[in-house]
């Protein structure tokens, strides 16, 4: 059973590929409970529920690249900002209680943008994740700046007892980065998914098998 948040250290680090790649690893569904605008941070004309993902949202770009079975969103919100302006903006109030992972015994879940973005104006992400207890992934850059970002949101998700399995980077090959990182964050490095020249379902999965031992996520 392996039940994974996915954070990072902020908005288009590739939290949803990744979150796409780590699905298809070790076979487990999706849910993302907030989607604020669609995939790619472009506005969603409908902020309704739907059935079926709509085309351009980061569901729907998880179920192409992995396959997985997806979860409906809790909440759809209409601009590409943090939930809780986008909520506002929308005239959506964000009620805790519906954010309550889905029974599923292999479960991937990916928050929007970073680990201290507000939910509401009295809820972080991070807050969330300390009440699902659930393991956490935190996916960073490789590139200038990852080692503050990456630091800061470790040190925000331990000061409030979230469990943290690991950081998984993404870019360009950054040895010293990447091991500072692990080093002074006493965080396991779980491995880097390379930029694909195609990004599609085959060369994700190639990538991940190549890069990321499924063990790591049991």
């Amino acid at each position: 059973m392996a039940r994974i948040v996915i954070t990072s250290t902020g908005t288009d680090v590739g939290k949803t590929v990744f979150s796409a790649g780590l699905c298809g690893l070790i076979g487990a569904d999706y849910w993302k409970p907030l989607q604020s605008g669609l995939a790619g941070n472009v506005p969603n004309p409908d902020p309704r529920v739907e059935a079926d993902p709509s085309p351009e949202s980061d569901r729907a770009e998880v179920a192409r690249l992995s396959g997985a079975r997806t979860h409906p969103e809790a909440y759809m919100l209409s601009q590409p900002l943090s939930p809780h302006r986008a909520a506002e903006l929308d005239g959506v109030d964000i009620d805790a209680a519906r954010l309550t992972p889905p029974d599923a015994a292999d479960l991937v879940i990916e928050g929007a943008g970073g680990a201290l973005v507000p939910i509401t104006r009295r809820m972080l992400f991070a807050d969330l994740f300390a009440q699902w207890q659930l393991p956490v992934v935190l996916v960073a850059s490789t590139g200038l700046g990852t080692i503050s970002h990456s630091l800061s949101a470790l040190e925000s998700l331990r000061a409030r007892k979230v469990p943290v399995l690991g950081v998984a980077f993404m870019g360009e090959d950054n040895p010293d980065n990447m091991a500072t990182i692990g080093q002074i964050g006493r965080v396991k490095v779980l491995g880097r998914l390379p930029m694909l020249p195609t990004l599609d379902r085959d060369s994700l999965s190639a990538a991940m098998t190549a890069n990321f031992d499924p063990k790591d996520f049991a």
